[in-house]
């Protein structure tokens, strides 16, 4: 089965696809000045992007991993990924604090899906 690297650098590449998985790098968000809700959704809306790049969209997401740098804005993170998921057919995910590359990034995903 081949593999699929696309917007691919030095260390890493943006969207794989392996058959009919998808997976994306880490997401955040090109202007981190915002606040977490602001973030969230540019995050969003570049994993979106990426899936349709790929032939899929957010109802075939499989699952989400969310890094908060600080989980105090869980909250402010889950009213913009409630407004975005698809309802009807929302992935498994997960939600951890960690320390993220740079200082000012408040959100980062990293994304499976299928094609």
């Amino acid at each position: 089965m081949d593999i699929e690297r696309r917007h691919t650098g030095p260390r890493m590449s943006q969207l794989v696809i392996h058959g009919n998985t998808i997976y994306l790098a880490g997401q955040v968000a090109e202007r981190p000045e915002g606040d977490t809700a602001a973030q969230t959704r540019e995050v969003l809306g570049k994993i979106e992007r990426l899936l349709q790049e790929a032939g899929s969209s957010k109802s075939k997401i499989l699952a989400t991993t969310v890094y908060l740098a600080d989980i105090r804005d869980f909250a402010a993170m889950n009213a913009v990924w409630d407004a975005w998921i698809d309802p009807a057919n929302p992935p498994a995910r997960t939600t951890v604090q960690a320390r993220l590359a740079r200082p000012e990034l408040r959100v980062e995903m990293t994304v499976i899906a299928a094609k």
